[in-house]
């Protein structure tokens, strides 16, 4: 399999960001506020499903020769993930649409900048998982096809989509253009293909425990969804909403998975 033949599983997701900062170019502020809160529903979901049918299950799968001890990398990856997200999220400036306060140490960057780092912050797990699963169907030493690292390039434009218009958006509210709101929504996604590239590089260093770092993307993703956004996605006034969004998401990952795995 040639480089070329992955190639949509690193560019579909970045897409998906461009696609959804675009949002904010035609939104009126009225209606991106409720539509922010249901795009969070549905990128939680579908980060849910892309973890454990993309990246947990294969990991086990990989491990199976293990025996009763299959379930090591698994959890120890999955835990390492958890870790990796806290101490970025601990120490990194970023600043949540939803809120006022900066998390992280003290910074003199701006607000527009922290909300970017936010977002950013978000992306590289989901680049990790890309860049992960794309190794695995590179080599074929894992069981992860094309078809199934197609199934998560897609799942994650989709999820981007939402998560483009997450950080355009509160650009936007916060006295931003839409130009320069949609800008900077885009760039934000670049971290994306840049940290899915990087692991295919150093692919012949990880092919050995491909099964970890599996389980790592996924717990870096599980975190960002417990920890930002679904509180973000409920925040506020009452709303079925997002949850309706994250039961239709995760069906939709559902059906890609059989039908392209």
């Amino acid at each position: 399999m040639a480089i070329s033949d992955i190639l949509p599983l690193l560019v579909l997701p970045f897409l998906g960001t461009v696609i959804g900062s675009a949002v904010v170019l035609f939104l009126n502020d009225r209606s991106a506020n409720k539509a922010h809160r249901v795009m969070l529903g549905f990128a939680s979901c579908v980060m849910v499903a892309a973890s454990v049918w993309s990246l947990l299950i294969p990991a086990m799968e990989e491990s199976s020769k293990m025996g009763n001890f299959a379930w090591v990398p698994a959890v120890a990856g999955f835990l390492l993930g958890v870790l990796f997200m806290l101490l970025l999220d601990t120490f990194t400036p970023h600043l949540h649409p939803d809120s006022d306060t900066p998390e992280g140490v003290k910074s003199k960057l701006g607000d527009s900048s922290m909300l970017v780092l936010a977002v950013t912050l978000h992306n590289i797990p989901e680049g990790m998982a890309g860049g992960v699963v794309a190794a695995g169907a590179l080599t074929g030493e894992v069981g992860v096809s094309l078809g199934a690292g197609l199934a998560l390039a897609i799942g994650l434009a989709i999820q981007n989509i939402p998560e483009g218009a997450i950080i355009s958006l509160p650009l936007r509210a916060s006295g931003n253009s839409r130009g320069k709101a949609f800008g900077y929504g885009a760039l934000s996604g670049l971290v994306e293909p840049l940290a899915a590239i990087a692991t295919i590089f150093a692919i012949e260093h990880i092919v050995g425990i491909l099964p970890y770092t599996l389980a790592f993307a996924a717990g870096a993703m599980i975190y960002v969804v417990v920890e930002e956004l679904i509180p973000e996605s409920h925040n506020g006034h009452h709303s079925n909403a997002p949850t309706i969004a994250f039961a239709i998401g995760f069906a939709l990952m559902m059906v890609l998975d059989v039908a392209l795995g």
